[in-house]
């Protein structure tokens, strides 16, 4: 197996939090913009006819109000006839008119529904393409990304931002082009009734756009304190809910629900006011509304008298005046969700524009890196996560194949670093290490990686049976070669007591072992991978002294005969280890066997005699 892969704890919010959390604005709105077009070209014939749809549903919905106007015009006018001795309504032509009413209406109601399929078919394909190459790209990062970026931040780009884009497309796309269409479509239909009317409906935008501006603008500071504060909260409950059993233990019960009041309370002022204010928009348009709706009635019936306008075009224009500013306010809608579907988009561009990790070998050497005895070189070998700041600055050693190499020291000496080197998670900022004498740079990288067997301290294991997680060092394994690598591990007897056996499921966290079982379950999958070098960061460390006993002597089995890497804290378990690394601050300052660094009463003679002084 390549690696275990550690799990880190994150909040899947970070930046850019979508539908669950606020977004904040794109810093190149332009230069996103035109990557998410050229993303979604590939569905520009969808598109097209998508806006064909709208457009057509829009021109549908539209022409229902002149029609009913004629309707009015039509009723009225029998009615009049009627009362002066005439025939009165004309019932035949009256059900016509509703006729073609009906079917405008009900095609304008199948174009919308036709364009909401295809429209939302398109989104998903969007989804599941992005989904897919940012899960590719993940694959092909180099380590220094996850070192720079938290998984929580991750995680939300791949959900919460794709999420955010894809809705903000499904509904922003649809509905710019009905509220262009209708804001062109009304104002046709209200001059081809009447210009002077249409004038004075126009001369109440500008007042109720003046009003909605100065909401806007009083209500965003309330709005950004308020995303803020819910993020803080969120924040509060998953962290003391997570770590519950801490704070139960020191009892700090009071202590949190005070901070949690306190945020809350923050969170409760600034709510009520974003809502408060930016609730006075709908009061502010319907007020405006009705000053536009009584000017446009006293005019109709001042222009009706007059007969230029029929009785039933008052009535279509008052439609059309509500229809008018409804797109208005969709615009200003559509606005605030362009700029979260942009910022979720900057969020997606970004990871997947990130430079990816170089796996290939420019130079590839011919031999196949399975037929390998396992001789591993280090020669003087220098390197540093930044160029700066170099960390190990000239390490030069040679590992016979079949030897025990341990590497030692304190807490943050640089231990894991070496072994990241080795597989080259990292490349050397110069020095080259070698594998029988081929330097590693002459294989893949996937090469390299897949040539080690590892077992960490951090166990990781996935959803699913024990035997899929075992099976996971080498998926062709048959059931009967993952039970004899779980009896090499002394796992097979706790297996056999759970119920469900090698069947039971795991869960996502695999709360349902202990970590000591979990730990087994990990070393079986490194004995079935079958590799000839092998990496043991502190294998041991979670299994009780007895257990311990008993997985060391399996591990002893497991390392004759292979290139093993053991990264050891406790030195007692690495006396018989061929070749010891001793490292400080970054650096190799010791090496060579037990006996020989115990002479040179050296940092290692330090370690190991403090050890035992810490027993006594």
């Amino acid at each position: 197996m390549a690696g275990e892969m550690k799990k880190q704890p994150g909040r899947p919010g970070g930046h850019g939090k979508g539908p669950h959390g606020p977004v904040e604005k794109p810093k190149d709105f332009n230069g996103t913009f035109k990557k998410l077009m050229e993303y979604i070209s590939k569905y520009h014939g969808l598109l097209i006819f998508v806006a064909i749809l709208t457009t057509a549903s829009t021109v549908f919905n539209i022409l229902g109000p002149k029609v009913l106007g004629r309707a009015t015009t039509e009723i009225f006018n029998g009615l009049v006839s009627k009362l002066s001795g005439g025939a009165g309504i004309d019932f035949t032509k009256l059900g016509k008119i509703v006729l073609i009413l009906v079917g405008l209406y009900f095609f304008s109601m199948i174009m919308s529904y036709i364009q909401g399929l295809i429209m939302a078919n398109i989104v998903q394909k969007i989804a599941y393409g992005m989904r897919k190459e940012i899960a590719e790209k993940l694959n092909r990062l180099p380590m220094n990304y996850y070192d720079k970026n938290t998984v929580g931040d991750v995680l939300s780009r791949i959900t919460n931002d794709v999420d955010t884009l894809t809705q903000g497309l499904n509904q922003s796309v649809t509905q710019l082009i009905s509220s262009v269409a209708t804001l062109i479509g009304v104002l046709i239909m209200m001059l081809t009734i009447s210009p002077l009317m249409t004038l004075v409906a126009l001369m109440l935008l500008p007042i109720s756009g003046i009003g909605i501006a100065l909401i806007f603008s009083k209500s965003q500071k309330y709005f950004v304190a308020q995303q803020n504060y819910l993020g803080e909260v969120n924040g509060q409950i998953e962290e003391n809910f997570g770590g519950h059993n801490v704070v139960k233990l020191f009892t700090r019960e009071e202590e949190v629900l005070k901070e949690f009041n306190e945020t809350n309370e923050r969170l409760y002022n600034s709510a009520w006011k974003a809502q408060f204010i930016s609730g006075m928009t709908q009061p502010i348009m319907v007020f405006v509304g009705n000053l536009g709706y009584v000017g446009v009635v006293i005019l109709g019936g001042y222009l009706s008298i007059k007969k230029v306008i029929e009785v039933g075009d008052i009535q279509s224009f008052i439609q059309y005046v509500r229809q008018f500013t409804q797109p208005i306010q969709q615009v200003a809608q559509i606005s605030n969700m362009l700029q979260s579907t942009m910022a979720a988009a900057e969020r997606v561009f970004v990871l997947l524009d990130e430079p990816e990790e170089n796996m290939k070998s420019d130079n590839h050497t011919d031999k196949s890196i399975d037929d390998i005895k396992g001789d591993i070189s280090f020669s003087h070998v220098c390197f540093g996560y930044y160029p700066d700041k170099i960390i190990i600055k000239d390490f030069s050693a040679n590992v016979k194949a079949g030897q025990k190499v341990a590497i030692v020291g304190p807490t943050g000496a640089g231990k894991t670093t070496l072994v990241k080197m080795l597989m080259r998670f990292y490349d050397l900022n110069s020095g080259d290490i070698f594998i029988d004498g081929i330097n590693v740079n002459e294989y893949d990288k996937d090469e390299v990686r897949n040539a080690f067997g590892m077992v960490l301290q951090d166990t990781w294991l996935f959803k699913g049976t024990i035997m899929e997680n075992i099976r996971y060092g080498r998926l062709d394994a048959t059931d009967e070669e993952v039970i004899e690598a779980a009896r090499a591990a002394h796992a097979h007897h706790f297996i056999q007591t759970l119920p469900g056996g090698y069947n039971m499921e795991l869960n996502e966290e695999a709360t349902n072992v202990s970590q000591g079982q979990k730990q087994l379950l990990t070393i079986a999958r490194a004995i079935l991978a079958d590799k000839k070098l092998l990496i043991l960061d502190e294998a041991t460390s979670s299994v009780d002294t007895r257990t311990e006993v008993r997985i060391q002597k399996a591990m002893d089995n497991l390392m004759r005969g292979r290139t093993s890497f053991v990264i050891a804290h406790r030195l007692s378990t690495i006396r018989d280890a061929d070749v010891i690394l001793v490292m400080k601050d970054g650096d190799i300052i010791e090496q060579g066997n037990h006996d020989e660094l115990i002479a040179k009463n050296g940092f290692y003679a330090e370690l190991y005699n403090s050890q035992f002084e810490r027993i006594a």
